[in-house]
């Protein structure tokens, strides 16, 4: 019996050596991408007829010419535009649906449930080359898993930065408990939920403690909360504080949920790292962004999620959520105009799972009817989104030694920046997902 089980034994480690082997092998393998136009550094002009060698999934060089390298496999883009591929600053991944359908998915499905649509929505997400995302809240964990799942090469989607559970005051925007009723209430966690300094900082470590690799807070109100109590500020300076400061402890950066310009201006006075929405923006708080050089990542096209879902059923929404969608639609990229001419720091982000999935490239569109030229908009989904999520040694451009995220599309997104709705290649980390 033990000789039949260490000759069982030696054959498995035969296998698992020779399957090391042929991935090694494979892994030394050289890709050579002909680009017909090159955007290798956004913020630069483009370079024409280049190529791009890539080795072990990162770029070993880039190279004027289309250039053979013996036994290199080689992908034809010469009728195409190459750029990086892009990044989402904020998604949610965990679902697709919002309004009272995702209220009512939240309650009724099953967490194994939620998985298989996170699965489905980062597959959606990386089709659409975009081949990095910051995951900006999932309270039942599927979203951890998914980052881990896909950075081992289990599932097919984009790197993904997570914050865990979102942290809020007690009803405050990230409260669960909002909209239930009583019996329900008692039965809902709120480990995300603190009240005063001590409660705040316990919380932020809770979500370290689980794998969160950015913290996620929020300072007003939020438009989907179902709770009459506006978007303004709803916490104190000393909660604030505690939040931010215990995150930047351990090393993580904030990103701060915030509409209303007071919560903006609170969560700025203590070191946010981005502000999301911002939807009312005064002079002081424009003055803080520049101080602080914190980013803005306005989600624009969560509107697009709000006028298909009311479109289709006019009650999407409960009332006193729809009121605040309304007010939304109507001041949408007022904030940005006000940044755009004053030199804040612009990140995209769509808030995907409030608008569709794999339908993150609208933002483009918005980005540019309020403020940005087509570059500045590409620059904000590729080098600043990758400062901003601490990756600029890795993605956000093609540069040696960084990892072969590309995409190409057809067209000239410098000129309609709308040809990055429809991205036909995609490569993350040197393997082909598209095209």
């Amino acid at each position: 019996m033990f000789r039949k089980f260490a000759t069982l034994t030696a054959v498995a480690a035969a296998a698992v050596l020779a399957g090391s082997a042929i991935a090694q092998t494979e892994a030394g393998d050289v890709t050579v991408v002909h680009a017909g136009t090159l955007l290798d550094r956004p913020g630069t002009a483009p370079r024409k007829n280049a190529s791009i060698v890539i080795r072990n999934g990162k770029i070993e060089a880039i190279r004027d010419g289309f250039v053979d390298i013996p036994g290199a496999k080689i992908v034809d883009l010469k009728d195409k535009f190459v750029l990086p591929g892009l990044i989402d600053s904020h998604v949610h991944l965990d679902s697709d649906r919002a309004g009272v359908e995702g209220f009512v998915a939240g309650v009724s499905e099953s967490v194994p449930a939620h998985a298989y649509e996170a699965q489905m929505n980062a597959k959606k997400t990386l089709q659409a080359g975009f081949t990095t995302v910051r995951n900006l809240g999932s309270g039942d964990g599927v979203t951890l898993a998914l980052r881990d799942a896909i950075a081992k090469g289990w599932v097919d989607g984009p790197r993904i930065l997570d914050a865990a559970s979102s942290i809020s005051t007690s009803s405050g925007h990230m409260d669960q408990r909002l909209g239930l009723n009583e019996q329900f209430r008692e039965v809902v966690s709120t480990s995300n939920v603190c009240d005063g300094p001590e409660s705040c900082r316990q919380a932020v470590r809770l979500q370290i403690s689980r794998g969160a690799d950015v913290i996620k807070i929020a300072t007003t109100g939020g438009v989907n909360s179902i709770i009459g109590a506006g978007v303004g500020k709803q916490m104190f300076d000393d909660e604030a504080k505690a939040l931010i400061e215990t995150a930047h402890l351990y090393g993580k950066k904030v990103a701060v949920h915030a509409h209303g310009a007071d919560g903006i201006k609170l969560a700025l006075t203590y070191g946010a790292d981005s502000i999301e929405h911002g939807t009312i923006m005064d002079e002081e708080t424009i003055r803080l962004f520049l101080k602080t050089g914190a980013y803005y990542v306005p989600t624009l096209s969560t509107v697009n999620g709000y006028l298909e879902r009311i479109a289709k059923d006019p009650n999407a929404y409960p009332p006193s959520v729809r009121a605040k969608i309304d007010w939304r639609i109507k001041i949408t990229g007022e904030s940005l105009q006000k940044c755009v001419p004053r030199g804040v720091k612009i990140a995209f982000g769509t808030d995907a799972g409030v608008s569709k999935h794999g339908r993150n490239a609208d933002e483009f569109e918005l980005l540019v009817r309020y403020g940005l030229t087509p570059m500045q908009a590409i620059q904000a989904a590729t080098v600043n989104a990758a400062d901003l999520l601490g990756l600029s040694g890795e993605v956000g451009s093609l540069e040696p030694g960084k990892q072969a995220d590309i995409i190409a599309v057809s067209g000239d997104p410098l000129t309609d920046v709308r040809v990055l709705k429809s991205v036909g290649f995609v490569m993350r980390g040197g393997r082909i997902y598209k095209g």
